[in-house]
């Protein structure tokens, strides 16, 4: 039986091997790329650093490895000696790699776990001690050992994981066959790094299952489509919404299913709501610029939904970077001298002032930056699925190496879960325009800056923004960290709210009101520093969405008006939504050649 299993296991073993060596092959030596080989030469030069500063601070070290040894002994006498002791180190609050029994039961698993977590706790907290070494070399050294160690785990091995071990013995290891199949085909739909899927591709069909809210596409050009929502309630505000999505995501996270959707909650609140969906950009959009999203994104936007409520100004909500194009186009606007199209302007985790951008910041770099402009001039634009990786590493335990053993080590089936549909749903950058938010929003940080950043020709100036602004940051955002966020607030003029949620990037913000599951934090006072505003904050619960529709409502005293039709003479309805173009998935180009053979 055995000899079976292991014969059919090394065939599977073999047909995954061809298929990541043909994957790097297509991708023309993934190993050797620009950007690999700058990531080794950034680590090469901290590491460098790193035993330089160390050289000449003995003591600390020799302090620190002689407290590893004294607890490592401990961990040896507890498990071994004393079995009713036997969790002197405990893994940290959030951490369920080891939350099966086995790995308390089995004394050797246990000790294998402490002596695991102790390492991992001594070798951060070396980098960490070394006086003198740069903090962005420091933070950069800290997630890249944490990556590896994290990699390292005895979770992720059937060797040393009680849990797989019992699970392969008991299904005679047909867990690992289902798992092989699973890692094969998630090799042939990564790019150069294996993107583990999280969810079940198959569970959900946008329009149908999510991107439910009825409404029409009423304009379409190279950059997006338009959609607007009907009315569900006999009058409506005077003034419409406008929402800008983020251009490296879907829309659709607004709008997943009636449940959660701010779409349909906005609709139900009287809100006449206009939806931006951008376009997921292949080689032949390599030129589309920042700007771009500005002068043919947001603004023909804005002269849309003109053309069909007859109203100049519009109230408009920006997600993440979405949040970022409309900043700059209410800068735009005043730069240019025109009236004002936008009455108040609502940020999402948005940053504006990039010197503090969460977790994304151990990339920023020059050396890397150089390699990844040379590989997205090289392609036309930045592979969508690399940015997926990439964010999911940054939280490398919770969204990659769980899916890496529930999938491909127990064999699970990937579950059926909305969110984690559209997060694996993602989107291209064109070139140009992860050029400049690499180097001129986050490595030079030039929005904030006097004639930092041209939009359309002219100069924009953030603090010449002068109309209500609320700002949605979240506390365990580490995408937008809050504190960068903050400081963006501070930067522009007009009456500012800032708003505080609970959880993360998305979590956070996608809070609808039934649930009441997470709070905000409120304070009318915007200080100079973001962790005094918190201290002097009152803790609200409930869903911020409520508190907006009151600001906004606060801000707008128009009347209500009879619904608007949908569409108009000028821009009639092309397609019921969701549209076309958040229907495009990754990679772009294949669907393109599949096109041309069908």
């Amino acid at each position: 039986m055995y000899q079976n299993f292991f014969s059919e296991y090394l065939v599977k073993v073999q047909e995954a091997n061809a298929h990541w060596w043909k994957s790097l092959e297509t991708n023309k030596q993934v190993l050797n790329s620009p950007v690999n080989n700058a990531l080794r030469e950034v680590n090469f030069d901290d590491t460098a650093k790193l035993l330089e500063h160390a050289a000449n601070q003995p003591q600390a070290i020799v302090k620190l490895q002689s407290q590893w040894w004294e607890k490592q002994l401990e961990i040896w006498q507890n498990v071994f000696l004393d079995p009713q002791n036997a969790g002197s180190i405990e893994p940290e609050k959030g951490d369920k790699r080891f939350a099966n029994e086995a790995w308390q039961s089995d004394m050797v698993s246990n000790f294998i776990k402490q002596s695991y977590m102790l390492f991992s706790k001594t070798y951060l907290d070396t980098i960490n001690s070394i006086e003198g070494l740069d903090d962005k070399a420091k933070e950069r050294l800290m997630f890249f050992s944490r990556q590896t160690i994290n990699a390292l785990s005895p979770s992720n091995f059937i060797a040393t994981n009680p849990e797989l071990r019992q699970l392969t013995i008991d299904k005679n290891g047909a867990n690992l066959m289902v798992g092989l199949e699973q890692l094969k085909q998630d090799v042939e739909s990564s790019a150069e790094i294996l993107k583990i899927r999280m969810t079940n591709q198959k569970a959900f069909r946008i329009g149908q299952d999510i991107a439910t809210t009825p409404g029409d596409v009423v304009y379409r050009n190279d950059l997006f489509e338009l959609i607007q929502y009907k009315p569900m309630t006999e009058q409506v505000n005077a003034t419409p919404l406008l929402i800008v999505p983020p251009y490296i995501n879907k829309y659709y996270i607004l709008d997943l299913r009636e449940k959660n959707s701010m779409v349909r909650w906005l609709v139900e609140q009287g809100h006449t709501v206009f939806m931006m969906s951008w376009r997921n950009p292949g080689q032949e959009q390599s030129g589309v610029e920042f700007g771009d999203y500005v002068t043919d994104g947001v603004m023909k936007a804005v002269s849309a939904i003109e053309g069909i409520t007859g109203r100049e100004q519009v109230n408009a909500i920006g997600y993440c970077i979405g949040g970022t194009v409309l900043a700059s186009t209410v800068a735009y606007y005043a730069a240019k001298r025109m009236k004002k199209r936008i009455k108040s302007a609502t940020f999402l985790t948005t940053i504006l002032d990039f010197e503090q951008p969460g977790d994304i910041g151990v990339y920023i770099n020059k050396p890397i930056i150089d390699a990844v402009e040379i590989q997205n001039n090289l392609r036309g634009y930045m592979d969508g699925r690399l940015m997926n990786v990439t964010f999911s590493l940054l939280r490398e335990n919770s969204l990659y190496w769980n899916y890496y053993v529930e999938h491909y080590l127990k064999g699970n089936d990937p579950v059926d879960f909305d969110l984690l549909y559209w997060n694996s749903d993602g989107t291209n950058l064109s070139a140009a325009t992860s050029n400049f938010m690499l180097r001129d929003l986050y490595l030079n940080n030039k929005l904030v800056q006097n004639k930092g950043v041209k939009v359309g020709g002219v100069w924009i100036d953030l603090k010449k923004i002068n109309i209500p602004t609320y700002f949605v940051s979240t506390k365990e955002d580490h995408i937008a960290l809050w504190q960068g966020t903050y400081k963006g607030a501070v930067h522009i003029g007009g009456n500012k709210t800032f708003v505080l949620g609970e959880s993360g990037h998305i979590a956070g913000i996608v809070n609808h009101p039934s649930r009441n599951k997470y709070g905000f934090w409120v304070n009318d006072t915007l200080s100079d520093d973001a962790n005094t505003w918190l201290k002097e904050a009152n803790h609200e619960n409930g869903s911020w969405w409520t508190h907006w529709n009151d600001w906004v409502a606060q801000h707008n005293q128009d009347e209500q008006v009879i619904p608007y039709t949908t569409g108009s003479e000028q821009y009639p309805i092309l397609m019921e939504a969701p549209g076309e173009y958040v229907k495009v998935t990754l990679p772009v180009e294949a669907e393109k050649e599949v096109e041309k053979e069908a």
